[in-house]
């Protein structure tokens, strides 16, 4: 094994070379062939060194987020969620995400930081939502992922990989998808 990918690339805590963690990371497009680039995103997930599994939802279709709030104007998004067992790093996989974004056309309109929400449409969306229990709170990664708890189209399809799926620092994805659809109403 590589040991820079199971370290990372910050001092980060190393990962025991036995040791898989449970990453999520949620997949959106809507732009082009959304489905198709899904699958094919999902296909390059499973191909990643050092991922073990990886567990996916079924699409769903949902409306585009505007900083406004939904956009029913917009292209729809194609959302599904994947859980990795792996044993990269998370800096590391979260570079493996965005090659793979690029790979599939994702241009980013701006440079942000990781706390900055982006409103673009998008060939491929990958952000990972938790990387275990792992708390990050630094430029470039954070753990969790800030909107994760009030996102349906996050929440909803994990469940279906993960009854009982936990966000650090929320709890219980199911209870957190429920105070969400019950401020929505």
């Amino acid at each position: 094994m590589n040991r820079r990918l199971a370290e990372g690339l910050h001092a980060e805590p190393p990962t025991s070379e036995h040791h898989s963690v449970e990453a999520v990371v949620a997949l959106g497009a809507n732009l082009g062939d959304r489905a198709e680039t899904i699958a094919a995103a999902v296909k390059d997930l499973a191909r990643l060194p050092l991922v073990d599994e990886v567990r996916v939802s079924e699409p769903i279709e949902s409306v585009a987020m505007k900083p406004e709030g939904p956009d029913a104007s917009a292209p729809a998004y194609i959302n599904a969620v994947a859980v990795l067992s792996t044993r990269l790093a998370p800096t590391v996989l979260l570079g493996y995400l965005h090659a793979i974004e690029l790979r599939y056309g994702r241009s980013r309109t701006e440079r942000r930081s990781a706390g900055e929400a982006g409103w673009e449409d998008r060939t491929l969306d990958l952000d990972l939502i938790a990387y275990g229990d792992v708390v990050s709170d630094g430029p470039n990664l954070l753990l969790p992922h800030p909107r994760a708890a009030e996102r349906e189209f996050v929440l909803a399809p994990w469940l279906t990989v993960d009854p009982d799926a936990e966000l650090p620092g929320v709890g219980r994805a199911d209870a957190a998808l429920e105070r969400l659809r019950r401020s929505s109403t």
